[in-house]
């Protein structure tokens, strides 16, 4: 197990990762802020949804979801559809034009990280992506996590 010392740098490293994720920001159009690029990369990544598991997966309530999808269906980057299971939900899905912009948005992505990393070797960028999804995949649904911590705080 890790020191306490080491588990105190991890949480200034993860600190200064808003940092990258900010000048990744930077790389995007300015039509496609943030949140929206965020809805585009989930509906790329997991297909056709409701608005309400895509509110789950950003980890926003509803109303932020909303602002982000009018957003991308204003530049008609997805379309919205009746759901033929509920006819008050409806279905996002990507257009050709949000799928055009999705790839847009993952090759300046992956430019900008191959600029940035370029004196590192392979087998560095291999070992931060393992050790990256390890991480993930450690805090599983951090929602639930997040839960569980508040729980733990309101009850100590």
């Amino acid at each position: 197990m890790a020191t306490q010392s080491q588990y105190e740098e991890l949480a200034r490293q993860l600190s200064a990762i808003g940092a990258v994720k900010r000048g990744l920001s930077r790389i995007l159009p300015p039509e496609c802020p943030t949140g929206s690029a965020a809805v585009l990369s989930l509906l790329g990544q997991h297909g056709e949804m409701r608005m309400s598991r895509l509110a789950e997966l950003l980890a926003v309530d509803m109303s932020v979801t909303s602002r982000h999808v009018a957003h991308v269906a204003e530049h008609g980057w997805i379309e919205r559809s009746p759901d033929p299971a509920d006819k008050r939900s409806r279905i996002l899905r990507l257009t050709p034009a949000g799928t055009d912009m999705l790839g847009l948005l993952a090759q300046r992505h992956i430019e900008s990280l191959a600029r940035t990393l370029s004196d590192w070797s392979d087998d560095e960028v291999g070992q931060l992506n393992v050790l990256l999804d390890r991480l993930r995949a450690s805090f599983g649904d951090c929602r639930a996590w997040a839960g569980q911590h508040e729980h733990t705080r309101t009850s100590a």
